[in-house]
């Protein structure tokens, strides 16, 4: 039976730390040693915005004694992903050139999309309940050093990911100085959450009860422990539950909370600005239930990693969740759900029947079908500049599970959609452009903008499409009676740009129906 080893590394802000996983294929994934170590990175970037000589100096040998690890295990492959710290810090590009330098590994910086991506699908990994939690309006909250993630679902479906920018790291040094006592500290931070979840609540739950609340980060599992069941990957509390121990947490200073509660005092300096977090949430959401899965980054990293790999069966559709974030900016935009439906369809056909020419990928399928679902977000602010306005709109917003090169791509593919297309060297995109973006920008532009010209006056006149491609040509057929003197006439003019990207000439026509 084939094994293969994988070792899952995450820096996060306060804490380093590896995990090597077994993939078999009877077993799947399972976690066979996890090491650590304290690192305070998220500390030097709230204060300077800089991660020090010092504490690179740390992080370079940290990494190197995983790297021993990893051969004695004779591990195979790894991935090692950053978080905030590395994210926020000014001098994120000269660390990860010296890091890599000195000890021959690489380290992947996550846009925060990505990061609550796997953040979402190490708890599929590792919880089982997963699937029916998540059937009733659920909220996952990710309680960061710098900000907090809460991604609400409702009936298996992804309703929306939001960040709020408070952290329980950031709330502590700012706020610790000004306090009175525990309880004014408690109150402060109170005041400043329901803010921010009075505005969550009126665009984003509106009467919808979050009854369920799962909880990352912060070290709160560490503070609920007593109710560890025999299933050791989650913790599953009351209301009530909660409260009675955030009672006792909240008047306690960290010394006391380590002696009260055996948690280690590293961990300590966050637990009482999470647990503050979460009773607002409980007060805001009408939370019923909270949960504690026993995971990290580093689970949803090699949960990531089987799946692309094909190492491990996922039960769980995690790219329908990116298009249902998608549809959800979508509706908030008032983009016509008819239109985007009508056209999702086309522009998957003609991408499916291109494949032996674009050489395009199932991500890029993935991008077309997010820029198909957002081209006309822009209307929202302005009928004349439609284009500019959605580049906007899709750069300001989170789709979770893109990164932001892929978020930027889509935004061009959408802009592009009714603006010129630039040549290569006025491409300039913020995650850096190189030849194979540019051409996967232009051949989604392509196929947006031929497929967006059959539904011109947005009637779905053309709901009944056959597609065909044959030597190099690709013929479009509407079955239907309606009138399709505008839709022929706007697809003629798209027509050239579609040819020029793929050799390819697009010819439509129409099949009358009786």
């Amino acid at each position: 039976m084939a094994v293969k080893m994988f070792a899952s590394i995450s820096v996060g802000s306060f804490e380093t730390e590896m995990k090597i996983f077994e993939f078999t294929a009877r077993k799947g994934m399972r976690e066979i040693d996890r090491v650590s170590t304290r690192l305070d990175l998220g500390i030097d970037v709230y204060k300077t915005r800089r991660i020090s000589t010092g504490k690179t100096e740390e992080l370079c040998q940290v990494l190197k004694d995983f790297k021993r690890i990893m051969e004695e295990y004779r591990v195979e492959d790894y991935k090692i992903c950053a978080t905030s710290a590395f994210r926020e810090s000014r001098n994120m590009v000269v660390l990860l050139d010296y890091i890599e330098k000195q000890t021959g590994l690489a380290i992947e910086v996550l846009s925060n999309s990505e990061q609550r991506f796997l953040d979402y699908k190490a708890i599929a990994s590792v919880t089982t309940e997963f699937e029916s939690i998540i059937q009733g309006a659920t909220a996952i909250v990710d309680l960061g050093g710098s900000s907090m993630q809460i991604s609400l679902f409702d009936k298996d479906k992804l309703i929306t990911t939001q960040n709020i920018r408070i952290g329980n790291v950031s709330t502590r040094e700012k706020l610790l100085p000004y306090e009175k006592n525990r309880m004014h500290f408690a109150k402060m931070v109170t005041e400043l959450l329901n803010h921010e979840f009075a505005g969550f609540n009126k665009l984003y739950q509106k009467d919808r009860q979050i009854k369920n609340l799962i909880v990352v980060g912060g070290s709160l599992r560490d503070l609920m422990k007593q109710y560890e069941t025999a299933n050791k990957k989650i913790i599953s509390v009351s209301r009530e539950q909660f409260l009675e121990i955030y009672e006792k947490a909240v008047c306690m200073t960290p010394d006391e909370v380590t002696s009260c509660f055996d948690i280690s005092s590293e961990n300590t300096l966050v637990i009482v600005p999470s647990a503050i977090y979460c009773k607002c949430m409980i007060e805001n959401f009408g939370v019923e239930t909270m949960w504690f899965p026993g995971f990290s980054l580093s689970d949803g990293i090699a949960y990531d990693y089987g799946e692309k790999q094909k190492l491990t069966r996922c039960n769980h559709d995690f790219e329908e969740d990116i298009i249902a974030s998608a549809r959800s900016i979508s509706k908030r935009y008032k983009c016509s759900q008819a239109h985007v439906r009508n056209l999702e369809e086309i522009a998957l056909t003609v991408f499916d029947r291109m494949k032996k020419v674009h050489g395009l990928t199932r991500r890029d399928r993935l991008l077309l079908q997010i820029s198909v679902i957002l081209h006309n977000c822009g209307k929202f602010i302005s009928l004349e500049n439609v284009s500019e306005c959605a580049y906007n709109i899709i750069m300001a917003t989170e789709i979770i599970g893109l990164s932001h090169m892929e978020r930027e791509m889509v935004a061009y593919t959408v802009k592009f959609n009714t603006s010129p297309f630039p040549d290569y060297e006025e491409f300039d995109m913020d995650a850096g452009a190189d030849p194979d973006v540019y051409m996967r920008v232009a051949k989604l532009t392509a196929i947006l903008r031929l497929v967006n010209a059959l539904d011109r006056t947005h009637q779905q006149k053309c709901s009944d499409v056959t597609v065909v491609l044959k030597e190099n040509e690709l013929r479009i057929t509407a079955a239907t009676r309606q009138d399709l003197t505008l839709e022929a006439n706007t697809f003629a003019e798209k027509a050239g740009f579609f040819e020029e990207v793929f050799h390819v000439h697009p010819v439509f026509r129409q099949k009358k129906t009786y």
